[in-house]
């Protein structure tokens, strides 16, 4: 019925254009990205075909927005009108950009079962809140096991195998580990925190940042760090990659932005993140997921919906793969002879399919800083796991509490 509706409604349309004969005007669609480098090009290459292969009438502008700017950008000027028609943005905003109202326009009306099938499924569960629908997945980051293949001979599949392998190659007296990532940060913890059971909120929408998995996830952590002494302490981004590209890091945990930072004399590989025994389950990373959404006080809803089919589909995925470097979330991209060859795209592909979605809820703004405040200070030492937990619980529950007043 809903596909039915829709193909009335859009017959209406293409029949009044036809009325107004050729001194109609030509459509304009403004477009929010903040793509740069090999995925601006990319991604305009597609909308350049997409101005070529449509015969609605319809021109696609694109604008790239600073990515430091970009969020504060849309809130700001999206509800206003004085926005785009359409955005691409990750998901875990979704929530506030939603109850903020006449930001993003939901797309149920819209959606029929084969354009819902395109997509890696988990990557249309972080399009979607209370739900309903509110864009159409364009691409995924998410991190995976990246290894020196001159000092790994095969990438660990299970803690235990990891530990092994890193202490062998961890030496701190000459600033050497078997592994390098960013555990102080919660976005990276995430992958641990979730393969313990874990998590930020519980079903009841509740903060959970103090629950027992979560606490058994830290303790583990710490473990990495304090008794099997396989991770560098204050474990910042450019260490890291110096660690890496020196020889003196085999494993990192990353996501493809590391993968520009690499040296071109290191040989890489790409694995899945290891199964962590003690939980019985992979470790399971965040994934963000870029959505294409339709601005609230668009004017050309119908024509957006139009585009942003085109850009999710099967041939705008490909050039984005291989020309943009991007992992898109049309599950059929991976099939392609092309994309198959690719280690890279193959590699977190494999990856997603055990992520889970970043919340997408509001008051997801509300954890950031109480969390990365529990993991610097139990990595210091400075407060014991359970009690740094506590802490950030107690800080979310107010931050939530002061946000619903």
């Amino acid at each position: 019925m809903r596909a039915f509706v829709r193909s009335i409604l859009l017959t209406t349309w293409v029949a009044a254009l036809a009325l107004a004969g050729p001194l109609a005007a030509q459509t304009e669609l403004i477009i929010w990205h903040a793509y740069r480098g090999a995925e601006k090009t990319a991604f305009e290459k597609v909308v350049a075909e997409f101005n070529k292969s449509n015969g609605s009438g319809i021109k696609a502008t694109t604008l790239a927005v600073p990515y430091d700017a970009y969020a504060d950008k849309i809130t700001a000027a999206v509800p206003r009108g004085k926005g785009p028609d359409i955005f691409i943005y990750a998901q875990d905003r979704l929530g506030g950009w939603v109850e903020a109202g006449n930001t993003i326009e939901p797309i149920d009306f819209y959606l029929e079962d084969e354009i819902v099938d395109r997509f890696i499924p988990t990557t249309m569960q972080a399009m979607t809140y209370q739900d309903t629908v509110y864009g159409l997945p364009l691409n995924y980051k998410v991190i995976t096991q990246i290894y020196n293949k001159k000092l790994v001979a095969s990438p660990p599949k299970t803690s235990a195998e990891l530990v092994a392998t890193a202490k062998k190659m961890t030496d701190a007296t000459i600033g050497k580990f078997g592994l390098a990532y960013a555990y102080n940060d919660f976005y990276y913890h995430a992958a641990l925190m979730n393969a313990f059971g874990g998590g930020v909120f519980g079903d009841d929408g509740k903060p959970t940042m103090n629950s027992a998995k979560n606490l058994a996830a830290l303790e583990y952590l710490m473990d990495w760090f304090l008794k099997d002494k396989i991770l560098p302490a204050e474990p910042s981004t450019a260490l890291i990659t110096s660690l890496f590209n020196d020889g003196k890091a085999g494993i990192v945990f990353s996501g493809p932005w590391f993968l520009g930072e690499v040296s071109d004399d290191v040989d890489y590989g790409l694995a899945p993140l290891p199964s962590i025994d003690e939980a019985g389950s992979p470790m399971r990373p965040w994934m963000t997921v870029e959505g294409v959404y339709i601005a609230g006080p668009s004017k050309h809803k119908d024509e957006a919906y139009e585009f942003v089919t085109y850009v999710t589909d099967l041939p705008a995925g490909k050039v984005m793969a291989l020309q943009g470097r991007q992992t898109p979330a049309n599950k059929k991209v991976y099939d392609d002879p092309a994309v198959q060859a690719d280690t890279t795209l193959q590699a977190f592909k494999k990856q997603v399919e055990v992520a889970l979605p970043m919340p997408n809820r509001p008051e997801m703004t509300m954890v950031w800083s109480p969390a990365t405040t529990a993991m610097n200070v139990t990595i210091k030492q400075t407060a014991s796991p359970r009690s740094a937990l506590d802490q950030a619980q107690k800080e979310v529950a107010e931050r939530i509490a002061a946000l619903r007043q």
